[in-house]
């Protein structure tokens, strides 16, 4: 069935009492099942187990993936294979709206704990409380939910932004439920049967549980290249390309997570890993500059020394870039304020007023929210009170920007937004670390969520839900993402504490960015050596120049200064992996043109469920084979 919409001269002409009217007369479903017990228990079951996947992937990358469309996909399977067998009825499609607005809530809440927060222990070699951990993501999450759904009228039913992920999102759900049930269920079954193979990979790959199982002799190597050390050593300028992370590695999850950014980041993360670590990390380790670690008397390099030196022309870079395309359209900055107070139709008038959350939710909710935040900023992390004042209305200002960003591109610039408050808060509290950490974790994470739940509210604006049960669903999601992401990410990842949580298999890129930002704020460029001055001046200024060239060529200059800089805080493995990912559909693109053919319907139709059923298999059994090795095997030889 076709998804209706408004024309482009529509929604330019119309005011916003005809387009309400108009989707309340068209588009509206009425009392359709939504936010039924099924639906809330099923989205916080996926979303919880989703979230998982954003941890595993964010501990690698630094990004999040939105698992809104792949949770869609299971709980279409699921519930058809049920009504098969008689054992339930099926999905409405409003019910699988609402379970992925709890799902991808629940996917967020583990974003903190990849950056920010994560920035903040590691910065002050301090394991914070679970409760603490837990009771701070749920605080600015609230906060960012309160903060997004007065804007929702204006940016979805005025308007009627597109939010590309989130219109993919709706158009999957339609497919799915309206379609044809094959070409649903070919979905489904690809993204089970590649998320069920990865899984099996990532297992064969823990040589501790197959050894524990007598199957030592089916392990597949974590690395490609051993039998080259048979022979001999690789060296670059005296320095063994091991150490330099150089290595071909058989993680699929990174190739199917390279699979979604597309060869465009592709190509620049694997420029950037090829200068960074194959060119100048050899370089500067032969002058003296980046400082080995000793074992057992011996001198060794690895990702954590490079990247010590490596990050600040890294960050000088994505900061450049993130921060010229920022302001580089005035056009989404000045939109993002026009029409703000635009005048509303009377209540009297308004055909939505018993569907949309009344204004009152938001104005005695946000200043509770706000001041709570507050309260457990200064408890949990000493930050001033009025410090965290002021950076309630940054959050304001700051979520008109994002969701702008968002509702144009699907891009909400979180980097921008935390360094933009690093800044800030560099001058407002001159010298204090962890406050500088603290509030911009208020701001970019308030912020970044506001922005991506109306990327989650928009599919139900097309589909005909009541915003005011997806609303519901996204606190139900925050829970579930809460209850399941801190305990898994202490567990996984904060078991030998803080000092040990960022390694070479998980570098924790965005923390590491977020501690490099507060310290050169906090300390000055006069603590770092000569050589990382240059590099952090030049690799500013190659940020400005890429972006600019990207821009003048209206994006088809393939290299993003964002993704070259990106390289520095991830191993050369792991942006080979990515790489490998990307090329291999573009590859499948370009070799399988013809859309009737198997190879275009299976591989090139599908590329979305099949990248997301190899990260959430490859990334679940990836945490689960860490809980097995730290708890059950090394356990179990005391």
């Amino acid at each position: 069935m076709a998804l209706q919409q408004l024309t482009d001269e529509q929604v330019r002409t119309w005011t916003l009492e005809q387009k309400d009217r108009w989707w309340f007369q068209n588009v509206w479903k009425g009392d359709m099942p939504q936010l039924t017990l099924r639906s809330a228990v099923t989205g916080m079951m996926l979303g919880g187990l989703l979230s998982l996947t954003n941890l595993y992937v964010g501990a690698k990358t630094g990004w999040t993936l939105g698992v809104g469309i792949t949770s869609v996909i299971l709980a279409f399977a699921m519930f058809k294979a049920l009504a098969q067998t008689g054992l339930a009825k099926e999905f409405t499609i409003l019910e699988n709206n609402a379970m992925q607005s709890i799902a991808t809530a629940a996917g967020y809440m583990t974003s903190p704990m990849i950056s920010s927060l994560a920035a903040y222990m590691i910065v002050n070699d301090v394991r914070l409380p679970i409760s603490t951990t837990m009771m701070w993501v749920v605080a600015v999450a609230v906060l960012g939910v309160l903060f997004a759904f007065p804007l929702k009228r204006r940016f979805i039913n005025d308007e009627q932004h597109p939010f590309p992920e989130g219109r993919a999102a709706g158009i999957v759900m339609d497919a799915l439920h309206h379609g044809e049930a094959a070409a649903g269920l070919l979905k489904a079954k690809l993204l089970v049967v590649t998320g069920i193979g990865s899984a099996l990979w990532k297992l064969f790959q823990s040589e501790g549980i197959l050894a524990k199982l007598k199957l030592g002799f089916l392990t597949i190597p974590e690395f490609l290249d051993g039998w080259i050390y048979k022979i001999g050593t690789l060296r670059i300028l005296g320095t063994d390309v091991r150490e330099l992370t150089a290595r071909p590695d058989t993680d699929i999850v990174m190739m199917a997570a390279g699979g979604l950014m597309g060869i465009r980041t592709g190509v620049s993360l694997l420029v950037g890993a090829v200068i960074n670590y194959l060119i100048i990390a050899p370089w500067i380790i032969s002058v003296g500059d980046i400082h080995p670690r000793m074992v057992e008397g011996v001198a060794r390099f690895g990702f954590r020394q490079i990247t010590m030196w490596a990050l600040w022309g890294g960050v000088a870079m994505m900061t450049t870039a993130s921060l010229f395309a920022f302001f580089a359209k005035p056009q989404i900055l000045i939109s993002a304020f026009t029409g703000l107070f635009r005048k509303r139709a009377a209540a009297n008038g308004d055909v939505l007023k018993d569907i949309e959350l009344p204004m009152k939710v938001f104005v005695i909710g946000i200043p509770l929210a706000g001041a709570a935040v507050v309260i457990l900023a200064h408890q949990f992390f000493d930050v001033a009170v009025w410090l965290g004042i002021v950076a309630i209305p940054l959050v304001f200002v700051f979520t008109l920007i994002a969701v702008n960003s968002t509702a144009l591109t699907s891009i909400t610039p979180l980097g921008a937004m935390g360094k933009l408050t690093q800044l800030t808060y560099g001058l407002l509290a001159k010298g204090n670390i962890s406050t500088n950490l603290a509030t911009a974790s208020i701001t970019a994470e308030a912020s970044s969520n506001a922005a991506n739940l109306l990327m989650d509210i928009k599919p139900g604006y097309m589909l005909g839900a009541k915003p005011r049960q997806q609303a519901l669903g996204h606190l139900l999601g925050i829970i579930a993402g809460a209850l399941v992401g801190v305990p898994v990410f202490y567990l996984v990842f904060m078991h030998h504490g803080p000092a040990q949580m960022v390694s070479d298999q998980y570098p924790f890129p965005a923390a590491t960015v977020w501690k490099a930002v507060a310290e050169l704020l906090t300390k000055g460029l006069a603590n770092l050596p000569e050589s990382a001055r240059w590099a952090a001046l030049i690799g500013g200024v190659l940020g400005l120049v890429l972006e600019i060239i990207r821009m003048a060529t209206k994006g088809r200059f393939w290299l993003s200064g964002v993704g070259v800089g990106l390289a520095t805080v991830i191993p050369f493995n792991n942006c080979l992996a990515m790489f490998l990912g990307a090329f291999f559909f573009w590859l499948a693109e370009k070799w399988f043109k013809h859309k009737e053919s198997a190879g275009h319907r299976i591989v090139v139709q599908n590329q979305e469920p099949i990248c997301a059923g190899v990260i959430a298999g490859g990334a679940i059994m990836g945490i689960a084979v860490i809980l097995l090795e730290n708890f059950l095997i090394k356990g179990g030889g005391h």
